[in-house]
């Protein structure tokens, strides 16, 4: 099965969907190479960057489920190798 890389940027507006983001991720865990989280508390935003190694529909599958949470915001950048 081919994989490509991949980062997803997310920006989560409503932390009441923490807990569904973390779901999210714990289920998609074995593709997932790392990830960083940058609480920004001044605006009541969090910014989060997962890099990911996993088959372009995994891919796909977490960042449409991300971006389908309200308040959340999810975008995936790939590696052209």
């Amino acid at each position: 099965m081919e994989t490509r890389i991949a980062v997803i940027s997310i920006v989560v507006e409503n932390l009441d969907r923490v807990e569904e983001i973390n779901r999210l991720l714990h289920e998609f865990g074995p593709y997932i190479i790392g990830r960083m989280g940058i609480p920004y508390r001044e605006k009541q935003v969090n910014l989060i960057s997962v890099a990911m190694d996993a088959p372009q529909d995994k891919i796909n599958a977490l960042t449409g489920s991300l971006g389908n949470l309200e308040g959340v915001s999810a975008k995936a950048a790939y590696a052209r190798k």
